[in-house]
């Protein structure tokens, strides 16, 4: 070849090289450009979710829209009934929020969403409020809800937004039921009366201090009633509630309490079986108004699921959750009663004659027995006690008066229940009857009932924790799962992209 074919074909071979060059500069430029144009997209775009969601989630607070509720109890919701409760109120209203958690402002703010003259203001720095730590004595620490309007106020803590169902022992939330009741209480002009009849009592007014302090707490207006002096039940009453006797009362009480069953009075009576024997005709008088008895004898238990520990007298009864009375609390409760009688219903026919209908409200267990001779000390069953399975400790009876009055008494065969009596639990501890399981409900519904105060509502949501806990080997396992897995994806996924990268 001559030298100056080896020339030309140097040239062609140098200027292929540059073109390839150029060609490869080219694609890498195009390539680069793309990766900057797609990021400086991807970045641009991603800002823009940003900026949204930012701006979305500020105008969604600032407009305080109702939160969607897809739990099936509607746990973060207001039900219909406090919603026409609410959407009637036509006063001033201020809930104020000192130092709640976030879950209790989101609800409380459902109030001003449903009435705008309910106000919401939450307070996180108590030394700003100073007229608030003078007047309510909060500190830094203080968690509470309080409710004013005009000069009526009332304060909710934490503690009164849960209850406990005993049956089940899940946790229920109220703090619906607590706050809806306590904008009622502040709200309502004339409160239902209650009137405890004193004179004759087993138990004094020190005894009922805790139950008569809850139902101030519900809006009532508690008064203790001394018929000798007062000559008869005032018109104002709205329940008469009778306790465990120490002696029997005058002609002149009876014969005032059954002029006011015919005016188609309310009755709630506590009482403790007659374990003294001592003769009472005139309390049995009222009665036999409405056809029932209570028992000289006790109710002990042989379950021990079914009592306190190692206590055969202090019985945990069933509470029917079907009944006019409780239906409306949407959990089963058990009631801790102590040393209970029990409540003798008449025949059918007898209540017919008395025109009375009955309901059973809470009964003993299966495996409870009778127990009259009071010498025995063993809480075991003996050949001298009866067995008396699912007897009654509490009942409803309806008395028609006429076709527009009818009476009514709610009757538990347990008086201590309802009493801030100390139980001594151990050595080193005891508790106040009135907090064992769901006594202080049971009364409170009960009075609530007869009173009928179906906008005093009693709303209960399912707000169970359940803790899962597993072994050792299932928590390597779920660590696995949680942790390793992803890694290995991730590992993989490198590996995937710079094999093909090379190729390219």
């Amino acid at each position: 070849m001559s030298k100056e074919n080896k020339k030309e074909k140097k040239l062609k071979e140098d200027n292929n090289e540059k073109e390839l060059i150029v060609k490869k500069e080219k694609i890498h430029k195009e390539r680069r450009g793309k990766w900057l144009r797609q990021t400086s997209l991807t970045i641009l775009l991603i800002a823009i979710i940003v900026a949204a969601c930012i701006g979305i989630n500020l105008f969604v607070e600032d407009k305080n829209f109702a939160d969607f509720d897809v739990t099936e109890d509607k746990i973060y919701s207001l039900s219909d009934m406090s919603k026409s409760i609410i959407d009637s109120i036509d006063k001033e209203v201020d809930i104020k929020l000192v130092n709640m958690n976030e879950s209790v402002e989101d609800f409380a703010n459902k109030y001003n969403s449903e009435n705008n003259k309910i106000k919401v203001e939450v307070i996180t720095d108590v030394t700003s409020r100073p007229d608030l730590t003078d007047e309510y004595g909060i500190t830094a620490d203080t968690s509470i809800i309080i409710i004013e309007c005009g000069d009526k106020q009332k304060t909710l803590t934490s503690y009164d937004l849960y209850t406990t169902d005993y049956t089940t022992y899940q946790t229920k939330d109220i703090t619906e039921e607590a706050i809806t009741n306590a904008i009622l209480d502040v709200t309502t002009e004339e409160k239902p009366v209650i009137y405890n009849l004193t004179g004759h009592n087993k138990y004094d007014s020190n005894y009922l201090y805790y139950f008569s302090e809850d139902l101030a707490q519900e809006a009532y207006d508690y008064k203790d009633l001394d018929l000798l002096t007062a000559g008869s039940v005032p018109d104002d009453c709205a329940v008469l509630m009778m306790t465990t006797l120490a002696e029997d009362i005058t002609e002149a009480e009876r014969d005032a309490i059954l002029k006011y069953i015919d005016k188609g009075g309310k009755i709630v009576l506590f009482t403790d079986p007659n374990t003294s024997g001592k003769s009472l005709p005139n309390f049995q008088k009222v009665l036999d108004e409405y056809g029932i008895s209570i028992s000289e004898g006790v109710m002990l238990e042989q379950d021990s699921d079914k009592m306190l520990y190692g206590t055969a007298s202090a019985i945990l009864v069933t509470v029917s959750p079907y009944t006019s009375v409780t239906s409306g609390t949407n959990m089963n409760m058990n009631a801790c009663f102590m040393s209970p009688g029990k409540i003798d219903i008449a025949d059918s026919e007898k209540l017919e004659e008395l025109g009375v209908e009955s309901e059973i409200l809470a009964t003993t267990s299966e495996n409870s027995f009778y127990r009259t001779d009071f010498s025995l000390t063993s809480g075991s069953k003996t050949d001298s006690d009866e067995d008396m399975p699912s007897a009654t400790v509490g009942a409803l009876l309806k008395k028609k008066i006429d076709d527009d009055k009818t009476s009514e008494m709610i009757v538990y065969s347990n008086n201590i229940f309802i009493t801030n009596l100390q139980i001594q639990l151990s050595a080193q501890y005891y508790s106040y009857a009135l907090d064992f399981y769901n006594n202080e409900d049971l009364a409170i519904n009960s009075i609530a009932y007869l009173t009928e105060r179906d906008n005093m509502i009693t709303i209960r949501k399912d707000t169970e924790n359940t803790a899962y806990t597993v072994t050792e080997q299932q928590n390597i396992i779920i660590l696995t799962i949680i942790f390793a897995i992803p890694v290995f994806i991730i590992i993989i996924g490198i590996i995937v992209w710079q094999v093909r990268r090379r190729k390219k």
